[in-house]
């Protein structure tokens, strides 16, 4: 069969194409169901964008490489769309937005606009092989066991990365770029939670206070939760993707708590109550507990000097950890690298040595923070190639 377009992958990116590209469109997935990531992300009610995006909200090989497609098609404009289908919305934290209802909202939209725009999806549908001549592109699929050959003018990779991958995440995107000269970057796990050796969090398990969690590149302020396997939380997920492996991080689990100036202040007034009574103001008991096994916590508050104090609070305000790793792929909710930009237009995103080959979304090197910023990439790059189709 032939088609204008062949879109890989019915995520975010590959459906929101999709329904942008005209009605000579195909997209298909291995899949049984578009939008998995869509459905099971921010605890099915989708995080699908936020009110604060940022050029420095992403990271990547060429810092400016998103700018465009950001700029073209932002997080007003899908708002927009999401408002104008009735699904109802809120803002939580740090401008994350999310449906009042589920996540299989935002995947219903995106069909609805498939539908209405006369294009096709095929699911349960494996890719073969995939070759390019005089014709165009020359897919070969399998489908309901039978080899189909499908030859199209165009073809978008929006397959993803290799995060999530009982979801269905193969990287095989990076194997098609490849195919066609393209160059790679490394790629990691990213917005991943810590793992430490022997169990070193397991006793404190389920404990989650705000903090602050930095390196040399980046900080967070955000919550911070304690597993069986390490640390988690949003603070944890938003330095990852600026961690490697080997390197420490320092938690700082008094960023908004100024107790130094507290425990002089109340050395008078309040001399006679425990160090551990007041820390209990500001910590989790559970966290006190096992923060005394590193810290010297006995005494009263009268019977602490200046010096005691100060140290007491540069060691929680500076709590050095070091990782021995990450879950990995496993539970990464995005896959940092990816597909080298710089061999693409950033307006459109089309290839610049093979026309009518574009990449969008994750696949591509270009990774946002936690909160909604990597659907909105998926949103603005599925944008930039649909309207550079039907330019």
């Amino acid at each position: 069969m032939q088609t204008r377009t062949l879109i890989l992958g019915a995520g975010a990116a590959g459906l929101m194409a999709a329904g942008h590209c005209g009605p000579d469109t195909l997209v298909i997935d291995h899949a049984k169901a578009p939008g998995e990531k869509i459905r099971i992300s921010g605890g099915g009610r989708c995080n699908f964008t936020n009110m604060d995006v940022e050029f420095k909200n992403f990271l990547g090989g060429n810092p400016h490489f998103h700018k465009s497609a950001l700029s073209t098609y932002t997080q007003w404009d899908f708002i927009e769309m999401v408002s104008s289908h009735g699904i109802a919305w809120h803002e939580k934290t740090l401008g994350q937005l999310f449906c009042d209802d589920k996540a299989t909202q935002i995947v219903a939209m995106l069909l609805n606009k498939i539908e209405k725009a006369g294009a096709e999806l095929w699911l349960q549908t494996s890719i073969k092989e995939i070759s390019h001549g005089p014709e165009g592109f020359r897919t070969r699929v399998e489908k309901e066991g039978k080899t189909l050959e499908i030859i199209s003018e165009n073809l978008i990779v929006a397959t993803g990365g290799k995060s999530i991958p009982k979801m269905g995440a193969t990287g095989i995107a990076y194997d098609i770029a490849a195919q066609f000269g393209h160059a790679l970057t490394e790629t990691r796990p990213g917005l991943v939670p810590f793992t430490f050796d022997k169990g070193r969090f397991a006793d404190i398990s389920g404990v989650a206070t705000n903090s602050r969690i930095s390196n040399d590149k980046a900080g967070f302020e955000e919550a911070l939760l304690f597993t069986h396997r390490g640390l988690s939380g949003p603070a944890v997920l938003q330095i990852s993707s600026y961690w490697r492996e080997g390197e420490e991080v320092i938690v700082n689990l008094l960023p908004d708590t100024d107790l130094a100036s507290i425990l002089k202040s109340k050395r008078t007034s309040e001399g006679r109550k425990s160090l551990t009574t007041e820390l209990g103001y500001h910590l989790p008991a559970r966290l006190i507990a096992f923060l005394a096994q590193e810290f010297d916590f006995k005494g009263n508050i009268a019977d602490l000097s200046d010096r005691r104090i100060d140290e007491l609070q540069a060691g929680l305000r500076s709590w050095p950890l070091k990782p021995t790793g990450s879950e990995g792929y496993r539970t990464a909710e995005v896959t940092l690298g990816g597909i080298d930009t710089d061999g693409f237009s950033s307006k459109t995103m089309m290839s610049k040595s093979l026309p009518g080959f574009y990449v969008i979304g994750e696949a591509l090197d270009v990774t946002g923070w936690l909160g909604g910023y990597n659907f909105q990439w998926a949103w603005s790059s599925a944008m930039a190639a649909a309207r550079a189709i039907t330019a």
